[in-house]
């Protein structure tokens, strides 16, 4: 039943005008619509997702959402010139390479919005 269903993510945010800018204005994603206490992002392929105010933004140490873009060394130097600052790792696990880590079959970059909370861009290298 789940497999049919659409599924989105929701975002928190601390200071819903400061992230509404971020996801708006630096990442270009247009004007949110509004929605009870929150904005919703569309995005491609019927995807979105709910920013929405909440004391919570940020405490979660894991990625809280990604996009799946065909070309992401070109993403990553498009968001660079927006101003958006890239996560850099080195691990015994990952290290990035330009703000990437390549594996898993996989090419990924993070970032950190407003809010605290990481974001990724993903280009899929087994397609």
């Amino acid at each position: 039943m789940l497999k049919s269903a659409p599924l989105y993510s929701y975002v928190p945010a601390s200071d819903m005008e400061r992230a509404r800018q971020f996801y708006e204005d630096k990442l270009a994603l247009g004007q949110g619509h509004p929605s009870g206490p929150g904005l919703i992002f569309q995005c491609a392929g019927g995807t979105a997702f709910f920013l929405y105010p909440t004391s919570n933004a940020g405490t979660n140490e894991a990625s809280c959402a990604f996009w799946q873009v065909d070309d992401i060394k070109a993403t990553v130097a498009w968001l660079k010139g927006r101003g958006v600052v890239f996560e850099e790792y080195d691990t015994p696990d990952m290290k990035t390479e330009g703000s990437i880590f390549t594996g898993g079959g996989a090419m990924a970059a993070w970032f950190k919005d407003t809010e605290g909370n990481i974001m990724a861009v993903i280009q899929n290298l087994n397609e």
